[in-house]
């Protein structure tokens, strides 16, 4: 028999985090998170989400043992700037059983209809603004830096459910010995381009981070406020996600487009401290994970274009094309192995076609569901 149980300790909460080490311990491409940032995000306490939404977490049991999780979460923000009565569902991760499976859904739809709203669609972690989705294709390579990660049954259990597609996400990969000889001479031309019409280009300054970081905020919001599944974030939101890239964020990978003084886009690429963290036991820092983690950090030989965003009024100038084309030039001459850009909408037709102009090639899917309750 299958109990649900809502988490409500701190040992809980453990169990919580700690439960896909144990589902996927089997899988070689299975990427442990790390336990304090996946604390950061789920603590009610202190992650700023909850100023102003709300989320309650269950664990499945079975003959005494977890087999299950899952989120269950009203984003008032969603609501209020899409008008739309939905209830998300996120950090769903189960063993492949359809009647576990189906308990740990049928609880998250009743939260959800308990809050007087008519639709659920996920996953989300807790939104758009961190990772999302479930993978669909792709299995042969593990997940980069924040991108979710599951077996193929997942979706089997959730179109079972009655769930329906609501979004594909794409990734795409260039290796660097791929990229074309073009590709140096037309971020060129491009700043060329971009300049003789008032827009510079620079790289970040760290030495300003703080300052650095209200401009990318006044850009974010605005940039992506008409995509699909967006949720605008708050300033406390975005600040405490900046806080924690700072540690990993390189200057040549987060560049910053201004036009009369004011910013007006901003590309980040991160490096993939998926090939670190992979070698960290449950995503443990300490006593002796920080040393792995050091260690394994210098063999990293990848990075995801993980957000690149234009202002309406400055879009289908080039922009986005030069920030990929800078990106993965950047990425070669670091000897990296291959680039990441993800994610991006499927129906994103601006920003597909400037990836497939410079080579690359939709590698991995994530599917996003609905469905009427």
């Amino acid at each position: 028999m299958v109990s649900i149980k809502l988490v409500s300790t701190k040992k809980e909460l453990k169990q919580f985090i700690d439960f896909p080490h144990d589902l996927y311990a089997s899988n070689p491409n299975y990427v442990p998170e790390l336990y304090m940032s996946q604390y950061e995000i789920l603590d009610k306490k202190s992650a700023p989400f909850f100023l102003h939404s709300e989320a309650d977490y269950f664990l499945a049991e079975r003959d005494g043992k977890i087999v299950g999780r899952i989120a269950a979460i009203k984003n008032n923000n969603y609501i209020e700037y899409t008008s739309n009565e939905i209830g998300h569902f996120g950090f769903f991760d189960v063993i492949n059983d359809s009647e576990v499976a189906n308990a740990l859904l049928d609880k998250a739809k009743s939260w959800i209809a308990e809050r007087g709203l008519s639709q659920m669609a996920g996953p989300y972690n807790l939104s758009t603004n961190e990772s999302c989705g479930t993978l669909i294709e792709g299995y042969d390579l593990p997940p980069t830096i924040m991108m979710t990660f599951n077996e193929p049954y997942l979706n089997d259990l959730l179109i079972a459910y009655g769930f329906e597609t609501d979004m594909t996400l794409l990734s795409y990969i260039v290796y660097t010995k791929d990229m074309p000889e073009k590709l140096s001479r037309m971020s060129g031309l491009l700043k060329d381009r971009l300049e003789s019409k008032g827009i510079t280009i620079r790289k970040a300054n760290l030495k300003d981070f703080k300052n650095e970081v209200d401009k990318l905020y006044r850009v974010y919001n605005k940039a992506w406020e008409k995509n699909w599944g967006f949720v605008p974030m708050t300033e406390e939101e975005f600040k405490h996600s900046a806080k924690d890239m700072k540690l990993i964020v390189d200057p040549d990978f987060l560049l910053i487009a201004e036009a009369k003084g004011e910013p007006i886009a901003f590309s980040l690429s991160l490096p993939d401290l998926n090939v670190a963290q992979k070698h960290i036991k449950r995503g443990r820092l300490l006593p002796f994970g920080i040393f792995k983690l050091l260690y394994y950090k210098r063999k990293i030989d990848r990075v995801r274009v993980i957000t690149l965003g234009v202002v309406e009024e400055y879009r289908k100038l080039g922009i986005d094309a030069y920030f990929y084309a800078k990106a993965f030039e950047e990425s070669k001459n670091k000897n990296l192995l291959y680039g990441e850009a993800s994610w991006i909408l499927e129906s994103n037709e601006m920003m597909n076609k400037a990836l497939i102009n410079i080579n690359a090639n939709v590698y991995k899917k994530h599917r996003l569901y609905k469905k009427a309750i």
